[in-house]
């Protein structure tokens, strides 16, 4: 059984503690060979990187994809920043949605889908307060008590 999580080569899992996420949405990113390669590795780091616009275009900024030895004199910048494909309406309507106050876009995960083809999934998102990061918690201790309570009654 495949679960959703092993699909995925890179996670920002401090995204979803740090940001709310109010919309998801499937991207391609442009990747060279020898980043493919290090991809299907599994050495990838998306932890501090972000999308954002540069000449009316989508890209992936701060994205640490390692060099693949292997690949030699023909490999690629470790941080560079990569285009990201989407449709025109999704990327008007995602730097439409960054020009407001307080949202960004963060990629929550680095996958190959069923094709073999490397995607991104990017969150919109809005940064949280410290008493939203608190309460989130809060209410995951609280499901977290209710399963245990429950499990001890069947």
């Amino acid at each position: 059984m495949v679960r959703p999580t092993d699909r995925f080569v890179a996670q920002n899992r401090r995204a979803r503690h740090d940001y709310l996420i109010t919309d998801t949405l499937e991207a391609g990113i442009m990747l060279a060979g020898s980043e493919v390669k290090t991809l299907r590795l599994g050495q990838a780091s998306i932890a501090e990187s972000y999308a954002a616009e540069r000449a009316g275009e989508l890209f992936l900024f701060n994205a640490y994809i390692p060099i693949y030895k292997p690949a030699n004199r023909f490999n690629h910048e470790e941080r560079r920043a990569r285009k990201l494909l989407v449709h025109r309406r999704e990327r008007d309507k995602l730097l439409g949605s960054i020009k407001r106050e307080g949202i960004t876009i963060v990629p929550l995960g680095i996958y190959f889908n069923a094709r073999g083809i490397a995607k991104v999934e990017l969150g919109v998102a809005k940064g949280k307060r410290k008493a939203d990061k608190r309460a989130t918690e809060k209410a995951r201790d609280w499901q977290r008590q209710k399963a245990r309570v429950m499990r001890r009654e069947e």
